[in-house]
């Protein structure tokens, strides 16, 4: 029996969202002073508590019709191994059967060594015919490893 609850349509408070992007080493590369606008403006988001406190999030981004983004798949370390990534998957993924019209493009970019975990909800590396790119404005240049 799970020791935690996953409280879907919820998104996280700032003081979370921090607390959760720190723990995994995102840190330096969020920029904190405006996320408490996107977290506002997420279209879904879930997280998952154990004991009041928080150790998980995920977020679902776009433009509500054609283009959707699964943003910030997160889970403290001390609780990472246990399905809960799994079960935030499961509720975003579900959002969106229910919630996106045919032919609506969801998207991701997964962290090094995390293709295979979103491979088992169908998304696929299209490249060489496809490659996702993006850009991160910067006072200064950030490499992403």
């Amino acid at each position: 029996m799970r020791s935690y609850e996953i409280l879907t349509n919820t998104r996280p408070t700032l003081d979370e969202y921090i607390y959760l992007c720190s723990s995994v080493g995102w840190k330096d590369f969020m920029n904190f002073d405006v996320a408490e606008t996107s977290i506002r403006n997420s279209a879904y988001s879930v997280i998952v508590k154990n004991n009041h406190r928080i150790i998980g999030m995920g977020r679902i981004v776009g433009d509500g019709a054609i283009y959707f983004y699964i943003q910030d798949i997160v889970v403290h370390p001390e609780y990472q191994g246990k399905g809960i990534g799994k079960e935030i998957m499961k509720a975003l993924t579900k959002y969106l059967e229910d919630n996106t019209p045919d032919k609506a493009f969801i998207g991701l970019f997964a962290s090094k060594g995390k293709a295979e975990f979103y491979e088992k909800y169908d998304f696929k590396n299209y490249s060489p015919n496809m490659t996702g790119m993006f850009k991160v404005n910067s006072e200064h240049t950030r490499e992403f490893i």
